[in-house]
């Protein structure tokens, strides 16, 4: 005849002792829920609030079995738009409101500049899902409007990590301009500081695939440690050609 629950209809053990004492009115009664903790957000006195229709047996412990409409209403971000799993428990404790909420971001590490709080700086227009990996489409109007060097009339790969870390500023960034190219961060041409700009040699900012040693490298000076060079001409690919790493 028990009601509250209804013993019978939900399949409760009939061995009394599991949840009652000998107390008079058979209360308090206790029961063990560790097969599904009420711990926090779920510590409700109210058998009712989760068991609705007096159903007790078979429900499942899936989050979302209760936990659909929280799904579906939540706007920050929006889980169901965004394809969010429905496995709660992936971001969430069972602390009440759902906070503090993390998520495991590791395939897309937010350290340094990425360390961000706020969702929405990356995940602009509420996409969540599908969106590239690759530096340039979140920075691709930091490539365009960089100006030293300029990146876009430099033609510079849109691969920002070949030379920036994810530091804020972009700063300290690397370009390996002695192992591809000539050395200028080592040997004679960096004693000294001899040169400070991209333009010092690199004087059409349009492609810096051109490059001038005249800048430093007079003519005359030129002409006269050349004398007894043959072939000699004063062209700086022809510099390039016989100084490939920079030395005499």
């Amino acid at each position: 005849q028990t009601s509250d629950p209804n013993h019978a209809t939900s399949g409760f053990s009939t061995d009394c002792v599991t949840c009652h004492t000998t107390s008079p009115g058979w209360t308090p009664a206790t029961i063990n829920h560790d097969f599904f903790p009420l711990t926090q957000g779920h510590d409700l006195q109210d058998c009712t609030q989760c068991h609705t229709n007096g159903t007790y047996a078979g429900l499942s412990p899936e989050c979302v079995s209760c936990h659909q409409s929280d799904y579906d209403q939540t706007s920050d971000p929006n889980h169901a738009t965004s394809g969010f799993s429905t496995d709660c428990v992936t971001c969430h404790t069972t602390s009440p409101g759902w906070t503090p909420a993390t998520i495991n971001h590791d395939f897309f590490p937010l350290t340094q500049g990425h360390d961000l709080q706020d969702c929405t700086q990356c995940h602009t227009n509420g996409t969540y899902s599908g969106l590239s990996p690759e530096c340039v489409s979140c920075h691709q109007d930091d490539y365009d409007q960089t100006n030293d060097p300029n990146h876009l009339a430099a033609n510079f790969p849109t691969d920002c990590a070949a030379c920036h870390t994810t530091n804020p500023g972009w700063t300290p960034a690397e370009f390996d301009h002695d192992g591809q190219y000539f050395p200028i961060y080592t040997g004679k041409h960096r004693e000294g500081e001899v040169w400070n700009d991209c333009v010092e040699c690199h004087a059409n900012p349009t492609s810096y695939a051109d490059f001038t040693c005249f800048t430093c490298h007079g003519l005359n000076e030129t002409n006269n440690d050349h004398s007894d060079v043959n072939d000699y001409e004063y062209v700086s690919t022809a510099c390039l050609q016989c100084h490939p790493d920079g030395n005499n």
